[in-house]
């Protein structure tokens, strides 16, 4: 990363941004006739914010890219939560900074963070009819656990409920 680009936790003041972003990733997905997000869940964003589990990748003063992270994911994981696994989240892209390899960022960082943490995985789900973005996280190291359908609970945020998903895993390498 250069001294302009940075990992940095998200605030209350990036809100509007993260808005945009989200309605320009819905938007890309329509356009692409990719799997929709059926909105976003902004209690779900400002949670994250609070809890310091949402991160921008800003390259200058702009942000480039989005995400979240959690530490359990029973919910979609299920009886393969076992507290040893990163999860990533709420990924998006700044549309002006497509084509920047921004997730081989994302994936630095979360190895870094999951060793700092003694976990041994990253763990992420996508859409399980999407098989172009199955392809790019499985193009970085991640592979193809197995599908799910997510349930339909208010502890989910609205976009990942009822879907479809791919469970993908990564293992951390030791150092």
């Amino acid at each position: 990363m250069s001294e302009r680009t940075k990992i940095i936790n998200t605030t209350h003041d990036d809100l509007e941004t993260i808005y945009s972003l989200f309605e320009s990733a819905i938007a890309y997905q329509q356009k692409n006739t990719y799997p929709v997000w059926k909105g976003y869940d902004k209690v779900a964003l400002i949670k994250d914010i609070e809890e310091g589990n949402q991160y921008k990748i800003t390259m200058g003063k702009r942000i480039a890219m989005l995400f979240s992270v959690c530490y359990s994911d029973p919910l979609i994981w299920g009886e393969r939560e076992n507290g040893t696994a990163l999860y990533l989240h709420r990924i998006v892209v700044n549309p002006d900074f497509k084509g920047n390899k921004l997730f081989a960022m994302v994936l630095a960082w979360s190895i870094f963070h999951g060793r700092l943490n003694n976990l041994s995985r990253i763990r992420m789900d996508t859409w399980a009819d999407n098989p172009i973005m199955i392809n790019y996280y499985k193009s970085f190291g991640f592979r193809y656990v197995d599908e799910c359908t997510t349930p339909d609970s208010e502890e989910l945020a609205i976009q990942n409920r009822n879907l479809k998903v791919a469970l993908l895993e990564y293992i951390i390498p030791n150092e």
